[in-house]
């Protein structure tokens, strides 16, 4: 067994792979991404697409983290020596930089949020949503403040470990997580009206079953679960070799759709029942919901209900990306974790203030017609995400050999042949279509 930290449970691992995976994807971009879309519909199809396509790139990950026990370019050169598998591992490490820099900044915009809520400083006008959240993104001293805030909460509890930071802050965010969300979907479904928002989620309209919303699912079921940056492989190498790696995978998809519907749960019935719209696109949580919450009786006390598991959510996200920075750094050089998180968080600050400022003061500079955050934000999403998850379906399924890909996922045969098939074919098709839609959208 390899000296190399470990989680000190399976629940604490799926926990925080979990919590890498539930994060603005599932709280923020699927709700508004199913108003958009139909609802009922897109939310069928994502579920599909998440156990038929997305559920075995993570359990590769799981599978090439464990059985290498080593960072995620260690663990490709050991176990694919003289290759340039490795790359693989460069690449997942300059991404989820990239990703932390700009999520980072979303990151600050919630801290805006749940600082105003718990000073009750929120507008009384409904209306003023929209200036409000154009005033915080366009401010540039409160957009990197909060920025530096946020990754500063991301640092702390990376440099205290695996079992010490990580694990310990997940087994306390993720079920406050559940908690809170479980009193917003009550108070929201207790809302006259509700049934509406019910009927838009479960009750099936076929008219956008089309193209369209199958493709806009299958993405969203591919982010969702932060497959494609080697965070997950990170994660997995912390995991001893007696652990089912098929059933840890399950658990985090189920935990992410739950999530997702829960999501749905809280903000359908209350659109619906308030009167407003569910395709409000980006602009929900940090627009309409406030408005929402705002007029339910204790609005103000469930709206910081709302930004806090906000943040549980991002949180627990960004730690994963900056744990596989920081993971590479230390290696095998026994570096110091304290001094190498605060190096690399302090980077990635860095390198976040150019997204923070894109709306503001540097809203001019544009790349490739996008601005810089909504650059960086296609370029990890669209290229660098579905670039890794191809290569990490095709390692798994091909450069593995039959015996080693069993020993590893140690279940029943039909189960190994079902995962061999979806991960040979179907993954890597699908993540293709992924990524040619996306360049061809840009």
């Amino acid at each position: 067994m390899s000296s190399r930290d470990q989680f000190a449970s399976k629940i604490g691992f799926i926990l925080a792979a979990a919590g890498s995976a539930i994060g603005l994807g599932a709280i923020w971009k699927f709700p508004y991404m199913a108003g958009n879309n139909g609802g009922s519909v897109f939310i069928l199809l994502f579920i599909l697409c998440i156990f038929f396509i997305s559920l075995p790139v993570l359990i590769a990950e799981f599978m090439i983290g464990r059985r290498g026990q080593k960072d995620a370019i260690t663990s490709f050169k050991e176990q694919a020596p003289g290759k340039p598998w490795y790359l693989i591992g460069y690449m997942g490490m300059i991404m989820a930089a990239l990703i932390l820099s700009f999520y980072s900044v979303v990151g600050g915009w919630i801290l805006s949020y749940l600082g105003r809520a718990l000073l009750f400083m929120l507008s009384a006008e409904t209306t003023a949503y929209g200036d409000l959240f154009n005033a915080i993104i366009q401010n540039p001293f409160e957009a990197v403040l909060t920025q530096g805030l946020f990754i500063l909460m991301t640092i702390l509890i990376v440099q205290a470990g695996i079992k010490g930071g990580i694990e310990r802050a997940s087994k306390i965010m993720m079920p406050a997580l559940f908690l809170f969300f479980i009193v917003l979907v009550v108070r929201s479904l207790t809302l006259d009206g509700a049934i509406e928002g019910l009927r838009f989620m479960f009750v099936p309209n076929w008219d956008y079953l089309n193209g369209k919303t199958i493709l806009l699912a299958l993405g969203q079921a591919f982010f969702t679960l932060s497959v494609g940056v080697s965070v997950m492989l990170t994660y997995a190498s912390y995991l001893g070799k007696n652990e089912n790696i098929g059933g840890a995978a399950i658990n985090v998809a189920v935990m992410n759709i739950i999530i997702s519907l829960l999501a749905g749960l809280v903000i359908f019935p209350a659109v619906f029942a308030l009167g407003f719209s569910p395709d409000q696109g980006p602009g929900l949580a940090f627009v309409i919901i406030p408005a929402v919450f705002e007029q339910l009786p204790m609005g103000g006390f469930f709206l910081i209900l709302f930004f806090i598991l906000l943040l549980f959510a991002t949180v627990t996200s960004s730690i994963s990306m900056l744990e596989i920075v920081v993971s590479i750094a230390i290696g095998d050089r026994k570096a110091s974790r304290i001094r190498t998180a605060w190096i690399g968080g302090f980077i990635i600050f860095l390198i976040g203030i150019p997204s923070a400022l894109s709306f503001g003061v540097w809203s001019h500079i544009t790349i490739l017609g996008k601005s810089i955050f909504d650059a960086v934000d296609f370029l990890t999403n669209s290229i660098g995400m579905p670039i890794g998850a191809f290569f990490i379906a095709l390692f798994a399924g091909y450069y593995y050999s039959t015996h080693i890909s069993k020993q590893e996922l140690s279940t029943s045969p039909p189960l190994y042949y079902l995962w061999l098939a979806l991960i040979r074919f179907v993954s890597p098709v699908a993540i293709a279509i992924i990524f040619i839609t996306g360049l061809l959208a840009a």
